[in-house]
């Protein structure tokens, strides 16, 4: 539990969408502290949450910053993916403006190890330009909003692997598997053996949840484009739950995540 005094004065908005936001929620439901989790909507099945939820964009900064008044949010904390830039730049911005305190949760970024075969990429049109000039069957692990420009390249087939339904590709083109992550090496290798994939695009999202592929990708001799972070003005950042929970004085809370990491949960 945390201070009652302290307790009584916070009120947090956990702007979610990644396992670590996931995680947050479990610890700030058990230390009760009084949060709500954000989602963008973009999942028409987001995982449940042990917090009052809210989904949805705010409209702006100026409807973000009305949001954190009406609601009285004391405390801000940004765990979206890494390339959910425009929630991240509102977030700064609103904050800046009601001058509240502000922290990104952000899991580092992936590094390559022997054996990987990356090639970094500035974004996703430099993507599709870094795409072989021979046809090839790429694991285009990028989400369903960007496809098109791909698509456009014309010469290549693509897997697509999407949490929900409804999105289809062009049979000549490439399929859609339904998936939800955290995904393992073992799957992923038999996922890119079946589709013989040969080239891997992927964003540079860190975790362990999605890595499977990069790793797949290694042990298959697959190369990979990878997409890197775009930049977002300074916020101070930590990289663990439990470095956002001593951001917060959480220190019980902080206390039960180290606890569950020791028993592997």
């Amino acid at each position: 539990m945390i201070d009652n005094q302290a307790s009584a004065m916070r009120r947090v908005l956990l702007l979610g969408g990644t396992t670590e936001a996931s995680q947050l929620a479990q610890a700030l439901a058990a230390a009760h502290v009084d949060a709500v989790f954000s989602y963008a909507g973009r999942t028409d099945t987001p995982v449940a949450q042990p917090l009052p939820t809210r989904i949805g964009g705010f409209g702006g900064v100026k409807g973000l910053s009305h949001y954190l008044r009406a609601e009285r949010i004391t405390h801000v904390i940004d765990a979206t993916h890494p390339f959910a830039t425009q929630m991240s730049l509102h977030a700064i911005q609103a904050c800046a403006q009601l001058d509240l305190p502000l922290l990104a949760l952000e899991r580092p970024a992936w590094q390559a190890q022997p054996g990987d075969r990356w090639q970094h990429v500035p974004d996703l049109a430099a993507a599709v330009a870094a795409l072989p000039a021979e046809p090839a069957r790429v694991f285009l692990a990028i989400g369903r909003q960007n496809v098109q420009p791909f698509l456009d390249a014309g010469r290549h087939w693509f897997l697509l692997r999407l949490v929900d339904p409804g999105f289809e590709l062009p049979t000549t083109q490439g399929t859609v598997v339904l998936d939800r992550g955290p995904f393992t090496l073992a799957n992923d290798l038999a996922l890119m053996r079946e589709h013989r994939i040969t080239h891997v695009v992927a964003k540079n999202a860190g975790g362990v949840g999605a890595r499977a592929k990069l790793d797949a990708a290694r042990a298959l001799g697959c190369p990979v484009i990878l997409i890197d972070r775009p930049a977002i003005p300074h916020r101070p950042t930590v990289a663990t739950v439990a470095q956002a929970l001593q951001w917060l004085g959480v220190t019980q809370a902080v206390r039960g995540v180290h606890a569950a990491t020791e028993r592997g949960v």
